[in-house]
This record gives C-alpha cells, sequence and structure tokens, in this order.
C-alpha cells in the first residue's frame, strides 16, 4: 500500500468518509489532469513562508525529465486547517525567519498528518543554526512530538537511497553535511535539511539561476535537486522497492 492510499484510510476512518475527498490521485487547482504528485507548501504566520518563490518549478520540470512521475509543475498551496490537506502525502515547509507558533489545533492536525502516512520536508533558507527559522522549526516539532528530537539521519538510510544512491547533502550553502530526522518506529515522517534547498533549486523567469551554490558550485546544485526526487519518491511509496514505478533501474543501481 502506498502512502496516498494509506492516508485515505487510516483518515476517513478517523474523521469520517464524507469529510474528505477521495486520494486516488493528486490534484492540483490549477491542473485538470490526474496526477501521481503534487508539491504542497505550507503557509504559516509570521516570517517568511515562501523565501524562493520561482524554486518548485525547475524542480517538478527534473522529476519529471528523471523518473516516470507525471507531477504539477507549479506548487499548490495549502494551510494546516485547510481541507484538502490530506490530499497530498508530502508536505514542504520552508523560511528564513522565526515565525509564530502553531495553534493547539494546528499542532493536533500535523501530528495526525505525520503520523498516519504523511511527510514533511523542512528546509531552513537562512542557515543559522539555533536562529531564526531554525529555532521556530525546533520549538514547534517538539509540540507535535514531546520528547522526539531532531536527530542524525543514517547514511543508510532509504530516503538517501530511493532513486539516486546519495553520499552528500547539496543545498545552495553547506550548514550541515547530513540531514536531520524524526523517526516514529521504523517510518521517517519528517527530514529536515539546513543547506538551503530551494534556493539551490530556484531558476528567474528566463531560467538562469538565482544562487551561487557554495563553496561547491554546480555539484552542490545537483545534489540539491538528487535530494529533491529522493524525498519526494521517498514520501509517495511506503517501501520505495516494492512500489516506485521505476523499480527495475533502482535494484540495477543497488547492485552497483
Amino acid at each position: 500500500m502506498n502512502r496516498r492510499n494509506f492516508l485515505t484510510v487510516l483518515i476517513q476512518a478517523l474523521l469520517g468518509a464524507t469529510l474528505l475527498p477521495r486520494l486516488a490521485h493528486a490534484n492540483h487547482p490549477a491542473d485538470k489532469r490526474r496526477l501521481q504528485f503534487v508539491f504542497a507548501q505550507l503557509k504559516y504566520r509570521g516570517g517568511d513562508w515562501n523565501p524562493h518563490p520561482l524554486s518548485v518549478t525547475p524542480l517538478m520540470e527534473e522529476l519529471m525529465a528523471r523518473t516516470s512521475v507525471d507531477a504539477a509543475t507549479v506548487r499548490h498551496e495549502v494551510s494546516l486547517t485547510d481541507r484538502d490537506l490530506f490530499n497530498y502525502p508530502f508536505l514542504y515547509l520552508t523560511g528564513k525567519y522565526e515565525f509564530d507558533p502553531f495553534t493547539q489545533e494546528e499542532i493536533e492536525i500535523l501530528r495526525r498528518f505525520l503520523t498516519y502516512g504523511g511527510f514533511m520536508l523542512i528546509d531552513d533558507a537562512l542557515g543559522q543554526q539555533g536562529y531564526g527559522f531554525d529555532k521556530a522549526v525546533r520549538r514547534e516539532m517538539l509540540r507535535v512530538f514531546p520528547g522526539n528530537e531532531f536527530k542524525r539521519m543514517p547514511a543508510g538510510h532509504a530516503a538517501l537511497r530511493s532513486y539516486y544512491l546519495l553520499r552528500r547533502v547539496g543545498g545552495v550553502r553547506l550548514v550541515s553535511p547530513a540531514l536531520e530526522s524524526i523517526n516514529l518506529g521504523n517510518a521517517t515522517p519528517v527530514v529536515y535539511c539546513q543547506n538551503g534547498l530551494c534556493a539551490a533549486w530556484e531558476r528567474d523567469q528566463v531560467g538562469k539561476w538565482t544562487n551561487a551554490c557554495t563553496p561547491g558550485g554546480e555539484p552542490q546544485r545537483r545534489d540539491a535537486f538528487h535530494l529533491g526526487i529522493n524525498l519526494i519518491l521517498y514520501a509517495m511509496t511506503e517501501n520505495y522497492k516494492d512500489d516506485l514505478i521505476h523499480v527495475p533501474f533502482i535494484r540495477k543501481r543497488l547492485t552497483r
């Protein structure tokens, strides 16, 4: 069972089937196709929830060019209290500055979303540990999962092997050489990158990169795209080896 179907069963059981649409496919309001993936970005109060507004389309184009996933090319903006939140098993949270605390209702919704199969990628666009966005993220996630702090993701984690075999974490800057994550049993519903992935993904309207990646240049940017693709595919499936469309390609890579 993939994560989207898992969400359907669990959330309809919790909230009542009449409250939520069926989740067989993700739908973007601006796209009439039946899509396999929509990039849902979380809006919040305070701070800056969208520091790099042109970052998503280049990543979606790369996702479709490199894999068989049919995706919306633009993001879908969503808040924690939106009725359609549970339509999107992948949720993206980014920013530069400290943001307002979530309400208790929002905390409970996010806990439910992550506990029952949802996935959230957190991306620090500022990259200053203990300050601004990083401070707010750690504060709020401790409210969502009390006593369950971020831990360094091991190098052999499935999310680092779900498509590309990643040995480095990219981004616009190298604040941390490793990802952090929150684990619930054998599941990893939250992944945190402090290297500014969105700034590395972003192109301007004429196709030029808006930010230089330092100190590693274009290989570092490539690593940021590869990480984004891996995390999307990890979020889309409960078991990436069995469920992904391109299983033979992955198995070939894993045997090298």
